[in-house]
């Protein structure tokens, strides 16, 4: 379980949890390894079926080790549960049982005649995708925070201009984000200030792996994600991120949560905030950032504007904790001069834990 886990790290996280899969010999040795590496890809299981297929390994004397309940419904890939019975499996060890709408796979397989054992590191499992449980408990959109800022924490200079603090490769990464993503939110003010097009320029980074097996996903998402604005303040006709595909939507709200819902409504299970300061911090003061990326050059401005506003913080002990995020490559990333720093929120249990020693 614990390969499970470490194979489970290596995939992005977003609309779908993190999940890895074993199989496992007679001999209980570990054989295949799989992960799912993102929305439209194949699920773990599948993906440690496939290797195994293609390796020649007989199933039939193997079991599956798995961070997650197998899936029991159909999407953009079918359930992991019919793939396991196609492929023989006799015996399913999960860890974390599944709560969403997509549960009942362990009911399926125990049905058709498979052993299945739940409960192993169930703990170490849940707590990996702590904030996309929340999401999915909430009914909203797992939401991504990118923000690209100097050493002191700036997004702008005092004359306004911000083209470029960062460099070409950290804005290459972030055009990887887009296009794994449903929706890009902005705020009004930022639409008028920056006029953004919120497009994916760069499509080649969210192309399948090339070196996993089969590499070729379920039909993918729509690779124009919807470019939002969020806010009272009326968009430009004229603006660019309104496009001529449709795909623009103004939200007239100021509430993140209002947003969220409405974008769950549209369909939109990843989401990416993308600024200005008053919007990230509306979703940060409402604990809805469920990962954060933050890009930083290695530049002192020293006035300008902040990446987050006032948050209400006025002690320590109020402060928003947030841990490294070893997920998708890790926590930290040199691209070109600059650096990524991948973030998400210390899971409020850990917070508690540690505010009481």
């Amino acid at each position: 379980m614990r390969v499970a886990l470490d194979a489970a790290r290596l995939g992005p996280r977003g609309a779908n949890p993190l999940v890895g899969a074993v199989v496992v010999g007679p001999d209980g040795g570990v054989l295949h390894v799989g992960h799912h590496r993102g929305a439209g890809t194949p699920h773990a299981e599948v993906d440690a079926i496939r290797q195994a297929q293609a390796a020649g390994t007989d199933l039939q004397a193997c079991s599956m080790v798995v961070t997650l309940e197998p899936c029991n419904h159909t999407g953009r890939t079918g359930p992991c549960a019919q793939a396991i019975l196609a492929a023989g499996i006799p015996r399913v060890v999960h860890a974390a049982r599944d709560t969403t709408a997509a549960s009942g796979g362990a009911a399926t397989l125990r049905a058709a005649g498979v052993q299945v054992e739940d409960g192993l590191m169930a703990e170490q499992a849940t707590e990996l995708n702590h904030r996309w449980i929340m999401a999915q408990q909430q009914r909203r959109p797992f939401v991504t925070v990118k923000t690209a800022q100097t050493l002191d924490g700036r997004i702008a200079a005092a004359d306004g201009t911000s083209q470029w603090i960062t460099g070409a490769a950290a804005r290459e990464h972030a055009h990887s984000i887009r296009a794994r993503v449903e929706a890009i939110v902005v705020g009004t003010g930022t639409v008028l200030a920056d006029d953004p097009r919120l497009t994916v320029r760069h499509q080649a980074a969210a192309a399948p792996d090339a070196t996993a097996p089969d590499a070729t996903p379920d039909p993918p998402a729509d690779p124009a994600p919807l470019r939002v604005a969020m806010g009272h303040r009326c968009v430009p006709a004229a603006a660019r991120m309104r496009g001529t595909d449709g795909r623009f939507r103004h939200l007239n709200t100021r509430d993140p949560r209002a947003a969220l819902t409405q974008l769950y409504d549209d369909g939109v299970r990843h989401a990416l905030v993308e600024g200005g300061a008053t919007v990230v911090g509306a979703f940060l003061e409402a604990d809805l950032a469920d990962e954060l990326t933050i890009y930083q050059a290695p530049m002192i401005l020293g006035a300008g504007r902040s990446s987050f506003p006032n948050l209400g913080i006025h002690t320590l002990g109020q402060a928003r904790r947030y841990r490294a995020d070893v997920s998708d490559g890790g926590a930290l990333h040199h691209l070109g001069d600059d650096l990524l720093w991948h973030l998400e929120p210390q899971p409020h249990t850990l917070t508690n834990r540690q505010e009481n020693h």
